[in-house]
């Protein structure tokens, strides 16, 4: 008998598409990834049709709206064409290069700030410009590691409550959209500032598309639907397109109060049609560093917010996400982490380039992920979809804001439950959070949010004699806030 140690077979090393996306060494299937990619399409395609009515009905300091147009909306279907593309692009080498289930858009939130606290202050190709530069740090952070440092020194609730301001934020402006939520007219002269619907109560059919939509949402979520806000959306768009056909409502005017809040639903021309990329490379890359509305303080602080919005949320996403997938390692830190941050941050220049605001990491990969999928492949399917989508824009714009805004308010909520992770009884953290959160709405600015809670924190610190708790680059972030605030009667002073 041979005293040979006998070796068991190995099994066959996957090849083809198992071997380069590892499918079966991470537990899945050809199919579970193909219908994980279907079903993460299905919930996070209403960016194409949320990010035109978020930037495409605001003018800039010019009075110029994305997409070259001179009439509010003129530039939706280049906008939402555009999101599709890079949407599809980047979710695509996300599954590719970082081999990770995570799909990529514009980020809700961010492309709100781009909008209301950037682009009124300059111009929309400075606007975007910002955001390409808000990418190259972000980069630039990553390659050298000072990305880990950056995240280390904002305490971990702040990073919390700026994450639950958005998400208030984010459905102030789906209220305000649908015009649940009006401002009150000066004749009234009254020191309160907003009211419910445009006369103190809800009217009109629009306000009744948007309550079915909101209704509708929650009830396919609260079931677990899948795709439950493309679903609302589509149903809300059939009703709405069926209302004005039978009532002929018009846009809301001063005269019109109770029409449609920002385009009316009616179809016409082509469905299907060659997608128009007009926002791409539209972008002056300093251009808001000499704006007489920004500056070059002005500038530089509304790039940090930017950042901030971004740096963070990325993180958390793709923790969780590998979480849910099981595949993050005993550190919690999933597999190809510097690859999935890599792409990220190439995610936001491009955004910025595209002319559709910076694009991120979107949580809603988490439901392809209950579905089984464990890999990038899931990923490449995501974003074939949203590349099929551009050639079916044309349709967005038959979709009105009462039938798109209810997944703002859906969103808003998912974002607001973050609010569990804060200690309110930490006076130290929760005076700086609460501002945080409630200065973002309020205020009508996520920058104004974040800073006030940064020098809230600081400031809280050097009264309770704990100096040196904060970490040298809060000091750093709180002074030029300080800075930003006070901009003014500084600049007015210097000059």
């Amino acid at each position: 008998m041979s005293d040979q140690t006998q070796t068991a077979p190995q099994p066959p090393r996957a090849t083809g598409l198992d071997g380069f996306f590892e499918i079966s060494r991470r537990g899945s299937t050809v199919g579970r990834e193909v219908r994980g990619g279907v079903v993460t399409f299905l919930t996070m395609a209403y960016i194409i049709v949320l990010n035109p009515l978020i930037l495409g009905f605001v003018p800039d300091s010019t009075g110029a709206f994305l997409g070259g147009g001179a009439e509010p909306g003129s530039g939706i279907p280049a906008i939402a064409a555009g999101t599709a593309l890079l949407a599809g692009v980047l979710t695509i080498a996300m599954g590719g290069f970082a081999n990770f289930p995570l799909a990529l858009a514009t980020g809700l939130g961010l492309n709100a700030f781009v909008a209301n606290s950037i682009a009124r202050q300059s111009t929309w190709e400075a606007a975007m410009g910002l955001v390409v530069l808000e990418g190259i740090v972000i980069l630039l952070l990553v390659l050298t590691g000072f990305r880990k440092a950056v995240f280390h020194a904002v305490p971990q609730q702040l990073k919390v409550a700026i994450s639950v301001g958005i998400g208030l934020f984010i459905a102030l402006i789906g209220f305000v959209d649908a015009r649940v939520v009006t401002r009150i007219p000066d004749a009234f002269q009254t020191t309160v500032p907003v009211q419910l619907g445009s006369d103190g109560h809800l009217g009109g059919w629009p306000v009744l598309v948007f309550c079915l939509g909101l209704a509708l949402v929650i009830a396919l979520w609260v079931r677990r639907v899948r795709g439950a806000i493309l679903i609302s959306i589509v149903v809300t768009t059939v009703v709405a397109v069926v209302v004005e056909a039978v009532g002929d409502l018009g846009a809301a005017s001063a005269e019109n109060p109770k029409g449609w809040s920002l385009s009316v639903p009616t179809l016409s021309g082509d469905v299907v049609g060659l997608p128009s990329f007009d926002t791409l490379g539209d972008v002056d890359l300093f251009g808001a560093f000499g704006s007489a509305g920004t500056g070059v303080l002005a500038a530089l602080l509304l790039v940090f917010s930017l950042l901030l919005a971004d740096f963070f949320d990325t993180m958390g996403t793709m923790t969780a996400i590998g979480a849910e997938a099981g595949l993050n390692d005993e550190e919690g830190t999933p597999p190809n982490a510097q690859r999935i941050l890599v792409v990220d941050s190439v995610a936001a220049m491009a955004g910025g380039a595209a002319g559709v605001s910076s694009n991120t990491s979107y949580i809603e990969s988490a439901s392809g992920v209950g579905e089984g999928a464990r890999t990038g492949l899931a990923s490449i399917v995501t974003g074939v979809l949203f590349l099929l989508a551009t050639f079916f824009t044309p349709l967005v714009s038959a979709i009105p804001s009462e039938a798109a805004v209810p997944a703002l308010v859906l969103v808003g909520f998912l974002m607001m439950q973050q609010v569990a992770d804060i200690d309110w009884r930490d006076l130290e953290v929760a005076i700086p959070a609460f501002l945080t959160i409630v200065l973002m709405p309020f205020t009508y600015s996520i920058s104004v949010g974040i800073g006030a809670g940064f020098v809230a924190y600081v400031l809280i610190k050097i009264v309770v004699g704990k100096v040196r708790d904060v970490h040298p680059l809060m000091w750093v972030v709180a002074a030029l806030f300080v800075v930003y605030f006070a901009y003014t009667p500084i600049s007015g002073w210097l000059s």
